[in-house]
């Protein structure tokens, strides 16, 4: 299988955090794709017309993205126990649609000062943007901390992916001041093998 990736894609880190906690590294090629969506550059769109990564191509089936629908399969195939059932596999569904949707609006900040001419771009949007994120964190310190202690979950990886992505693209913004729990779970979570061999550079 290839897998079309970024090391900087946080939604491509969580994949291949899937691999490694699943054992499947070895049976996937990392192949680089990057670009914007004014400019696809290298992006694999005869694969995903939609310009984005990840996207796993395999040799016996239609090529998956995104995120989410890749780290399903690999868990799967791998004989993962990524997704509970029962209530708590809603939650850790739930955990990881917010982990994404934070990830959402962190990309959507980098593209309006990276991808706008200077004077099209609007501080409400990104203010907008980073209010999406401070609520969604403060909602995991407040509500998620007991199920973050919980058994390893999809949710778990998605969420430290997008931690990990805050601080490399927004670090100035400082997500952990006044969410000590919170942080306290991110560093024991990001000292994790997969963790540490998926960091962004």
């Amino acid at each position: 299988m290839t897998l079309y990736h970024s090391p900087t894609s946080p939604f491509v880190r969580k994949c291949v955090v899937v691999l490694h906690e699943t054992g499947q590294l070895a049976d996937v090629t990392l192949s680089p794709a990057a670009g914007t969506p004014i400019d696809p550059g290298t992006m694999p769109l005869s694969h995903n017309p939609l310009g984005k990564i990840p996207a796993l191509e395999r040799p016996d089936g239609c090529t998956l993205f995104d995120s989410r629908v890749i780290c399903r399969f690999l868990n799967d195939r791998g004989a993962g126990v990524l997704y509970p059932t029962g209530q708590r596999g809603w939650e850790a569904l739930t955990l990881e649609a917010m982990a994404d949707g934070i990830t959402d609006a962190a990309i959507l900040m980098v593209y309006e000062t990276r991808a706008r001419p200077e004077d099209k771009r609007f501080d409400g949007w990104v203010n907008g943007q980073w209010a999406k994120v401070e609520r969604s964190l403060d909602a995991l310190e407040s509500r998620w901390i007991a199920y973050l202690a919980g058994p390893l979950c999809i949710g778990h990886i998605a969420l430290a992916c997008t931690l990990g992505y805050l601080d490399f693209r927004h670090a100035e913004r400082d997500w952990r001041r006044g969410r000590p729990a919170l942080a306290a779970w991110e560093a024991r979570f990001a000292a994790r093998a997969a963790m540490q061999a998926t960091m962004p550079a």
